[in-house]
């Protein structure tokens, strides 16, 4: 697929088949992953893979307890109780696959680092014919010490890119963009 073409295509895709994506595709996302740039070349980056659809439900159902309490401290999820409140909804939309890219506490931004990364992976499963989509509910249940532990997370690591893949139910709208805005355009 044409660079260009991916960039203005890929979206973020919210209904999958039930088609499991192959360990080899998996692996050949993670392959484009680690392709991205890094700050001092020091790749901060680590993998986590979840296909199993029972434990990414009892996950969904464990973040949206902790996002409903949270509400609180932070007032800008209260647009989301319904959704939260919802026992059919699941924050990872029901995806047979979860790739977390973890950061690793190394380099000068490995938080940006990893975030590179995954647009990387989102682009090159989008020309694999694959939808993805990036969970920010996920962040801060993948971040708790507990699940750490369960998923064998080393605890210094931290969750930064949760994103789903799978095989799109219907190919994705597209969305109209913004204009980039220039704040300053300084030439000599």
């Amino acid at each position: 697929m044409n660079l260009h073409k991916a960039i203005y295509e890929r979206r973020s895709v919210r209904k999958y088949t039930s088609q499991l994506v192959q360990r080899e595709q998996i692996e050949a996302l993670l392959e484009h992953a680690i392709q991205a740039p890094s700050a001092m070349n020091k790749q901060p980056w680590a993998f986590v893979v979840i296909q199993d659809k029972e434990r990414l439900q009892v996950y969904s159902d464990r973040a949206k307890e902790m996002l409903l309490s949270e509400m609180d401290q932070k007032p800008y999820l209260a647009r989301y109780r319904s959704l939260f409140l919802n026992e059919n909804y699941n924050i990872f939309f029901n995806a047979g696959t979860l790739i977390v890219i973890l950061a690793k506490p190394k380099g000068p931004d490995p938080k940006t680092d990893c975030n590179l990364a995954a647009q990387n992976l989102m682009l090159a499963a989008h020309g694999m014919g694959l939808g993805t989509c990036w969970i920010g509910f996920a962040y801060p249940f993948l971040n708790q010490p507990e699940i750490k532990a369960e998923l064998g997370i080393p605890p210094e690591y931290h969750a930064v890119a949760p994103v789903i893949v799978g095989y799109p139910e219907e190919p994705p709208r597209s969305v109209k963009r913004i204009r980039p805005e220039i704040v300053t355009w300084v030439e000599a």
